[in-house]
């Protein structure tokens, strides 16, 4: 079974070990139950990241799994993410075998494995809304984060939510941060937002608590440029002269794309 890469998908379990592995308009209502300032600081969060027309992003994703035999393991991967709302993306991910391209061009939805030197291409007209639920419909690679990434990250968080809290302030990559704690009936997850007029996200936690062990996935994120350069065509996908289109990326528990194509 493929693992979910973003909070408001995040639990899973393979068949043979126990894993995990989690990258507008304002809200009108408030989520029933919430601490009202752990509330104040996810939507506003939500609301400037969605009003944010383009950004790019760098993110340092870790994730546990647990074997067979009880030990714990961290993996860690590296992603690359450029948005221009509201029909763009370019996310590239490396980690242990994948290097990974998603294109999203707000006609075609495309995810090139260069290990595999392969690729799926699927026609997703619309926005990156439409392209987050056509990646998270399938079974192969999805994108770390992606509620982040939707018109209304706010009514995607909240959705599920029992409890939350305050915690404080913290400090991620020398960025003061506001740290706000959610749960869910099977997970519970955390989040770091910057102190200030740009409250953008840091980082975040998401423990699975029904998996012994209860493993986490994390994302760090950095490098936030809210004025990026984007060349175009940026977001359309021309395929190297030897890749093939498949109709399917074949990825491991970790969300990673398997191993190379025969031959290569």
């Amino acid at each position: 079974m493929k693992l979910k890469l973003s909070i408001r998908h995040g639990t899973a379990a393979g068949a043979a070990a126990a894993c995990s592995l989690l990258l507008m308009a304002a809200p009108t209502t408030a989520a029933e139950g919430l601490d009202p300032a752990a509330d104040e600081i996810l939507r506003s969060m939500s609301v400037f990241l969605a009003s944010q027309q383009a950004f790019s992003v760098s993110a340092d994703i870790s994730a546990e799994i647990i074997t067979q035999e009880g030990q714990k393991l961290q993996l860690n991967a590296h992603s690359d993410l450029l948005v221009q709302r509201p029909s763009g993306f370019h996310a590239a991910r490396r980690g242990r075998f994948a290097d990974l391209e998603m294109f999203f061009d707000g006609r075609q939805l495309t995810l090139y494995g260069k290990t595999l030197d392969a690729y799926v291409q699927l026609d997703v007209p619309g926005t990156i809304d439409d392209a987050i639920d056509a990646l998270e419909a399938g079974s192969g690679p999805g994108l770390p984060a992606s509620d982040l990434l939707l018109s209304d990250p706010y009514r995607a968080l909240v959705n599920g939510v029992t409890s939350s809290g305050y915690l404080g302030r913290g400090f991620v990559g020398g960025v003061e941060c506001h740290h706000i704690a959610f749960r869910e009936p099977d997970v519970d997850w955390q989040l770091w937002v910057k102190v200030g007029d740009e409250p953008l996200p840091m980082k975040y936690v998401i423990t699975t608590k029904w998996i012994t062990g209860a493993p986490q996935f994390s994302v760090q994120l950095g490098s936030w440029n809210l004025k990026p350069a984007i060349k175009a065509g940026r977001f359309t996908f021309v395929p190297p002269s030897e890749a093939v289109r498949v109709e399917l990326l074949p990825v491991d528990v970790t969300g990673e794309v398997a191993a190379a194509r025969e031959g290569k």
